[in-house]
Order: structure tokens, then sequence, then C-alpha cells
């Protein structure tokens, strides 16, 4: 990928139906939960982004048998036995950009009986490990920020013993936060229960009971009971519902598009980007409905329609916050003023998520305000076009190439190929549905 790319306009629009790669959070899970369990465990349709990667690698090199061919991902592992150190003391695992490869693996290394010691890119070591340190800690687990301020790198000391159980009320709703608690509490003695201030996107709660897991479920309050072994599992990934909003806004503001996704995962928890575009005026329909694996799955059909502009903040904003950058765009297109608020988690992002989206908004001809936790947007129905960065942000650099397919003069997106952390197929698959050329530069 070249260190910018022009994103055209689609005046033709896109109709026809496309595939997308598995869902990246359930992706995650499925491997480090298999890795936990007992046996040999099949997961079909696994993402293979940047991120993914990075886990499935850690995995490895912490002694589990791993076998790729193509999507399908085979896990072999004795349970928690099968976690070892690397045969190297002084290897560190290398998280690359993915936060959810760190926190899950901190929860996990937490009760393991040896040291470990977690990295990834500059991106990653900015962002806050406060919220997993501290619950981890208070569960018995020494760990070290070595680069200060509660970030990463992270040494994770060996346990002597069995971590204890314990009742956390985290001051975010993060499932990251949560499943990292949770995966320690496997290895806990008692119960260990985490309680949030609003439900975060629960997967953990939807597979890990399929490997084993015991746990209870009561509104925002989760619990599960330490020292039950998991056992091998077969999971069937659903398409990624993140990756799908880009294709489904595109189709939205785009003229004369009907495009079918097939098979994307609904789970409520996820599903808030298609409330809030259906309250902005959105023709999306949900066909074949059906549950895999725990989770709800269905293909969408999405129409071209008139967005009017809407104000998002509370749950909704939980239930989308990997879309909110998309859901930004789309604003921008939308006739009136839209206002997200309630989402200052977008500053601990990739990146500044809602600098980024000001900045780049405003270089497209947008009127725009930044807000501590959101962004004010004046809807025009339109968006002229210009130069804007990425800031190495793949949800950012996917809106944005989203805005040159539907603006006048087309976009050049800066240091667009961080898109492969998440979704490497992505410039092909756009290139295919709309028919357009992407430019290098």
């Amino acid at each position: 990928m070249t260190p910018a790319v022009t994103i055209p306009p689609a005046p033709h629009g896109i109709r026809g139906e496309i595939h997308l790669p598995g869902d990246k959070s359930i992706s995650h899970r499925a491997v480090l939960f298999a890795a936990l369990a007992t046996g040999e465990s099949c997961i079909r349709g696994c993402s293979l982004g940047e991120d993914n990667l990075r886990t499935i690698q850690a995995v490895q090199l912490l002694g589990v048998d791993i076998t790729q061919h193509d999507t399908t991902v085979i896990v072999r592992s004795r349970g928690w036995d099968a976690f070892q150190p690397p045969s190297d003391a002084d290897v560190t695992i290398d998280c690359g950009n993915s936060g959810t490869t760190m926190r899950l693996l901190s929860g996990i290394l937490a009760g393991c009986s040896f040291t470990s010691r977690l990295d990834g890119d500059a991106s990653l070591r900015q962002r806050p490990m406060r919220r997993v340190i501290e619950p981890l800690q208070l569960m018995g687990a020494t760990i070290e920020s070595e680069g200060g301020q509660h970030c990463a790198p992270l040494r994770i000391r060996e346990q002597n013993g069995l971590l204890t159980g314990i009742t956390y009320t985290s001051p975010v709703a993060s499932a990251q936060v949560k499943s990292a608690i949770l995966l320690a509490g496997l290895h806990a003695s008692g119960r260990t229960t985490v309680r949030e201030p609003e439900r975060s996107r629960d997967h953990t709660e939807r597979l890990l009971p399929a490997f084993g897991g015991r746990l209870t479920v009561q509104g925002r309050t989760v619990s599960v009971d330490g020292g039950t072994p998991l056992h091998a599992q077969d999971v069937d990934v659903p398409g990624d519902l993140s990756s799908a909003a880009f294709f489904i806004a595109a189709a939205l503001l785009l003229p004369r598009s009907e495009l079918r996704i097939r098979q994307i995962g609904l789970n409520p928890t996820r599903t808030g980007i298609v409330d809030i575009f259906r309250a902005m005026g959105a023709q999306i329909d949900i066909h074949n409905a059906q549950n895999v694996c725990g989770e709800p799955v269905g293909d969408l059909v999405v129409r071209s329609s008139s967005l009017r502009g809407i104000e998002v903040d509370g749950e909704l904003v939980v239930r989308a916050i990997d879309e909110l950058p998309m859901l930004a765009v789309a604003m921008a297109f939308a006739h009136g003023t839209s206002v997200i608020r309630g989402a200052a988690e977008l500053r601990v992002k990739e990146s500044d998520r809602i600098r980024a989206l000001a900045v780049a908004l405003a270089a497209l001809g947008v009127t725009v305000e930044e807000l501590p936790d959101g962004l004010v947007i004046i809807g025009q129905g339109r968006v002229h076009g210009g130069t804007v960065h990425s800031q190495g942000d793949h949800r950012v650099a996917m809106a944005l190439s989203v805005a040159g397919l539907g603006s006048d003069e087309g976009v050049v997106v800066q240091e667009p190929e961080c898109i492969a952390i998440s979704f490497p197929g992505y410039y092909r698959l756009v290139q295919e549905v709309t028919g357009v050329r992407l430019g290098a530069g």
C-alpha cells in the first residue's frame, strides 16, 4: 500500500451481496478460550487481521499447538498446563496494535506460574492499562508497568498459588476489562464478579459457557466460578458487524444502492450502529435470522436512504463504540445537526478518534465542533472532498474512505495501510462492489 490512497466518488452506488471476514472480537476470544481448554477445537471463519494474528502468535509462543488453514484455525491444548514460558525467558510477547490481545492475555497470565512480558507498538504503549492492572492486582497478581503511567510494556510476575476471586465495580464499560478479570477468575479461588456502569459487549458471556465455564449474568453484573476446567469446542465465527458498518454506510449514502451483507453477527450489545442508522431514516432490513454458537446472526439488506441528524449518547454509544468513526462521517452526509456525547473512550483508542475525526471532517469542508466527549456535526447532505490523515487508525481510515466514495471530488487518505489491522482485504472489496479504481497518492 502506498503512503496515501485516493478514493474517488462512486456515482453508481453499490449493488449485489458480500461476505465479510469473521468477527474480530469473537475470534480473539475463541482462540484464547480454546487455548485454555483441553482437547482440539476448530474455529471456522476466524478473523485473520493483524490484531487477531497477534493473539494466535502469542498463544503459540506460550506453548499451545495451533495450525491454520485459510480462515479455519485448529487449536490443540492441554488446558492451563499447556501454557509455558517462551523457550527464551527474555522473549517479549508482542501484541502489536492489539489492545484486546494485551488486556485479555494479562488476565490469563496473571494466574500462571511463570513470568511474562507484554509489549506492543507505539500506539498500544499509550493506551490505558490501569483499568486491568488494578483489578488483577486486587486478585493477588503482580504486574509492573515498565513504561510507567500504567502503560505497556507490562511484566507479569509468576503466581505462587491461586489468585483470589473478587467483586469489582469497573469505572468503565469495557468488554476487554470485563473479560480480563473473568479470565483471571477462571484461575482464582471462589467466585469473581464484575459490575459495569453500562452493559458492554457480551461475547465472553456467550462463548465461555460453551467451553465449560460457569458464568452467571444478571443485568450489568457477571460472575465466574474459579477452578472449572474448560473443554474443547468448535466455533463458527459470524461476519464482523464493525467491518460491515462501512459497507452499510456506503450503501446508505451512495445513490441507487441495494446491498446484501451475508451472515453478519447481530449481537444486541453490538447493534447500536444499526439502531442509530435506522433512527436517522436508514432502510436496513434483517433476513435469515438464526443463532450460531450462541450468537444471533442474519443477513442485512441495505438500500440508499436520505439520513437526518440525530443526537446520540448513553447506552447507544457503548453499543456502537467501535462504529462511531463511521457514524460521524455518515452524520456529515445527513441533513441537519448531529451530536455524539458520552464517547470520551474514543480518546484512548488506536488514536484520539474524536480529534482525528474533527480534524479530518473539517479538512473535507464539514462544519464540526470538537467536544471533550464527542462531536457536533452540521450535516449538509454532501461532502466536497480533500486530503485527510488516518492517524494510523484503521477505523478512521475506513470511515474516511467511505467519505471519499460519497464525496463530490474524492478523498485522499494518508497512511491507509493501517486498515490491515482488522480488514486486510478492505480496499480490494471496495473496488469490487463499487466498480471504482482507487489511486495511489
